[in-house]
């Protein structure tokens, strides 16, 4: 099944029968990812009176109840009202689901403190200035390790973006970020969220259409280059939402 498409002036041609999907699955319990200390997503029947939401317990139909912290169960995209004290929700800000996006693989740098952070100079060396008009970004860390389907990474300091990267990938027009880690921020800085406030450029020029996934997966068969991402959300109005991130490889025509 494909399709050619025309975005900013350049042509392509993608496979629509060849979906990457890079989310990682969300079920009940523990075998999910987990970050900042948040409760393991808790998936129940719904019961009331007589009727029990689980047809394995007698029921006519299954009707779970879902309990979940998108920002650390697992794969979710958010918006720019995870950092403003007025409500703006990922279903508003989400306009625009389709991109043009470059995967890239990086390795963070240690810092003198011990800190992994993702630099500005090494976005620049992975990532250079392309003519082709890309809106959008995949960061896949390395290493790649297959343990980041359900890594715990509570109290583990994991590696982050700094600031000053953040504010060029603005800088370039890259309006989706996507990246495999828990945050684009450092575990705890004290509630700076600097790299948040400077994709978003948050508060001096705001960026509302412009959002930030986290907690994807993106296979080492995965290669570099240039696809189109689909991102597709639950429409909750709600800073940030559970979220399936799906590429198609791009090809030039």
């Amino acid at each position: 099944m494909l399709a050619t498409i025309e975005f900013q002036g350049i042509r392509g041609q993608v496979n629509l029968a060849e979906a990457i999907d890079i989310s990682l699955p969300l079920q009940h319990g523990t075998g999910n990812p987990q970050a900042f200390f948040l409760d393991a997503p808790v998936f129940t029947p719904f019961r009331a009176g007589s009727f029990v939401g689980s047809v394995a317990e007698g029921g006519a139909c299954n009707c779970d109840v879902l309990t979940l912290a998108p920002h650390g169960n697992g794969t979710h995209t958010e918006c720019i009202g995870h950092i403003t004290p007025e409500h703006h929700s990922i279903n508003q800000c989400l306009q625009q689901c389709f991109a043009l996006a470059e995967v890239i693989s990086v390795a963070p740098v240690v810092q003198p403190n011990g800190d992994a952070v993702i630099t500005k100079a090494v976005l620049q060396t992975q990532f250079p200035q392309r003519t082709a008009p890309v809106n959008a970004l995949v960061l896949r860390t390395m290493p790649n390790d297959d343990d980041k389907r359900t890594r715990q990474y509570s109290g583990t300091n994991p590696p982050y973006l700094h600031h000053e990267a953040a504010a060029w990938l603005a800088q370039c027009g890259i309006y989706h970020l996507v990246l495999d880690l828990p945050s684009v921020d450092r575990e705890e800085d004290g509630g700076a969220l600097l790299a948040h406030h400077a994709f978003w450029r948050y508060p001096s020029a705001p960026r509302y259409e412009a959002t930030i996934t986290e907690l994807a997966y993106i296979p080492t068969a995965v290669a570099d280059g240039l696809y189109l991402l689909a991102l597709h959300i639950a429409p909750l109005e709600t800073d940030a939402s559970p979220s399936k991130p799906v590429l198609y490889k791009w090809y030039p025509v």
